[in-house]
């Protein structure tokens, strides 16, 4: 049976993470917390990949158009005059084909990250998802300041590092896509697992 100290959870240093060069500073501040990297791969992804990555389902698509409709909202933009609609479901389409493409840009770094309470304690280690709310001393806080309004006007993804499994069954999923074939790897860190 697994205990908290096993739990594991996907990451994955997306392109502008790679190319500001914070691979090293991201995984230092998963093992300053005692986590531990148990699989490791620099790659580049297909968008067959970054397709099957997302959620397709219509109440995540809805989710994104929900949460793109309220960040105009609250900036006072039309979203209408953006996307040329105000469906949902159309806006969340659009916002999801945009992340595919920035996702398959460039090199990324994928990574099972395992230790206690690991998918917690990863997302409070890299913030928010939005850079504009990340805590300094997040990694996000500190090295990202990216606004959701920009990346609509200027129609891509928020550029925010680094992706984190929000769950314990997404970073199943998540680590069965990316590692299916890959191994991960056991063993003892010293001071913590011993």
């Amino acid at each position: 049976m697994a205990t908290p100290k096993e739990e594991r959870t996907f990451v994955l240093i997306k392109p502008d993470g790679v190319r500001k060069g914070l691979v090293g500073e991201i995984i230092k501040r998963f093992e300053q917390r005692d986590l531990k990297v148990v699989a490791l791969e620099m790659f580049e992804a297909s968008r067959a990949e970054m397709d099957n990555h997302y959620p397709k389902d219509e109440g995540w698509i809805r989710r994104l158009g929900e949460k793109t409709t309220a960040t105009y909202a609250k900036y006072g933009q039309d979203v209408k005059k953006d996307f040329g609609t105000s469906d949902l479901i159309k806006i969340g389409k659009t916002v999801r084909t945009w992340l595919m493409d920035f996702m398959s840009s460039a090199p990324m770094v994928k990574m099972i990250v395992q230790g206690v309470h690991a998918v917690d304690m990863v997302r409070k280690i890299v913030g928010p998802t939005m850079p504009y709310l990340a805590e300094m001393g997040t990694v996000r806080g500190d090295y990202s300041n990216d606004s959701p309004v920009n990346a609509n006007a200027e129609r891509r993804a928020v550029y925010n590092l680094v992706h984190a499994s929000e769950t314990p069954q997404e970073a199943k999923y998540e680590i069965e896509h990316w590692f299916s074939k890959k191994p991960s790897f056991k063993y003892k860190r010293f001071g913590v697992d011993e």
